[in-house]
């Protein structure tokens, strides 16, 4: 772990840094006050309880050195009243004592003390004791200064990617309905072989990339939280053949067959049709990647208990053990078995949508014998 003096990376400039000195005894503040001063920093002081609440919020202190012996509000009572306001309850507060009880150190702290300078004190150990407290609000502000900037960054990248995908997804999606109308009306005898192979394989890619920046836009509206569940009643039995039909041209194209077998009774979900569809398509469309030419895909849909269940099983490549615990979360990307290139991004968003309506997702895999992806959505309740 990184030391203070790595964090702060520089030496520390004291003058930035104010300290107020709270006692009633006027030779205590004035001692304080030179010592404090001839070390570099600036100093405030207030003569009791009430005189120090104020002076915290108005010349806003890095530290409070504070008496607990004073009269009217006590030192211990003044701390109480400082963290229970948000305007100081972050201010460091070193308690000035003569005593030397542990019960009352225990209070000390209780009540919100950060340290203990015991009276009499000597310079060392005060500027010591001070300094330590001041190294740890200056890496308290690195830290506040470098989480607004991650805050920015973040900010900024989603606000980038929302933008790349929504300006390039309709362009691309104009490209695909071209590709997939000129491949279906062309031959290889029409135009070449050759021809129809770039064809073919742009048709796929178009598809990918179309799938990629929704993706994309869907995962980064979720993220900065401009996408919300609408909840619905529907059949899970009446929703997914139409997903299923949306890949069987898809599907073809590596001679592959969708196999859905409908669930005997009803599946009644209360949960966001679009962002089910959505599970569904990565699923379907990962299953076909990784499957070989002239397999079969698998689409079952059934009660689990109190939720509905979507399963799609492939019999491709499989997935190794040690890569399916952060299938759904570290984006990892792969190849399918006719060079696909996965972007992992659509796992996570599966995840995403599936835990935001009260279900889940999970996989199922053995390399070499395919995998099963499952999502979970809770059933309907009975009223």
């Amino acid at each position: 772990m990184m030391d203070l003096e790595g964090m702060l990376g520089s030496k520390i400039n004291r003058s930035e840094y104010k300290i107020l000195v709270v006692d009633d005894v006027v030779s205590n503040v004035l001692l304080l006050k030179i010592l404090l001063s001839n070390e570099g920093f600036q100093v405030c002081t207030a003569s009791n309880g009430e005189e120090c609440i104020n002076k915290a919020k108005t010349d806003k202190p890095d530290i409070i050195l504070l008496d607990v012996m004073m009269p009217g509000i006590s030192g211990f009572d003044t701390a109480v009243i400082l963290k229970k306001d948000s305007e100081t309850l972050d201010i460091p507060i070193i308690f000035l004592t003569a005593l030397n009880n542990p019960s009352e150190l225990v209070h000390g702290f209780q009540v919100g003390a950060s340290d203990f300078l015991t009276k009499p004190f000597n310079k060392e150990e005060l500027v010591m004791r001070v300094m330590h407290q001041i190294q740890l609000v200056a890496a308290k502000r690195i830290i506040v200064r470098q989480n607004e900037e991650l805050k920015r960054t973040i900010s900024n990248r989603d606000k980038m990617y929302s933008v790349i995908a929504h300006d390039l997804r309709s362009p691309m999606a104009s490209i695909r309905m071209v590709l997939n109308l000129a491949v279906n009306a062309i031959s290889p005898e029409l135009v070449g072989p050759e021809i129809f192979d770039l064809l073919d394989k742009a048709n796929r890619e178009s598809e990918e990339t179309h799938d990629l920046l929704d993706n994309l836009l869907k995962w980064t509206k979720s993220q900065t939280g401009r996408i919300n569940v609408v909840y619905q009643d529907f059949d899970v039995n009446e929703v997914i053949p139409g997903v299923v039909d949306i890949f069987i041209m898809i599907a073809e194209t590596k001679n592959i067959k969708l196999n859905y077998q409908v669930c005997d009774e009803s599946l009644v979900v209360r949960a966001d049709n679009d962002m089910l569809k959505t599970v569904v398509r990565n699923f379907l469309s990962n299953a076909i990647k990784f499957s070989p030419e002239g397999s079969v895909i698998d689409i079952t849909s059934q009660r689990d208990n109190e939720y509905a269940k979507i399963s799609i099983r492939d019999y491709g490549v499989g997935i190794a053990p040690d890569r399916i615990e952060g299938l759904f979360h570290k984006g990892e990307s792969t190849y399918g078995t006719g060079g696909e290139e996965g972007s992992g991004l659509g796992l996570q968003l599966c995840a995403d949508f599936a835990r935001k309506n009260g279900g889940d997702v999970f996989v199922q895999s053995e390399l070499g014998k395919g995998s099963t992806f499952s999502v979970l959505v809770p059933l309907k309740k009975d009223e």
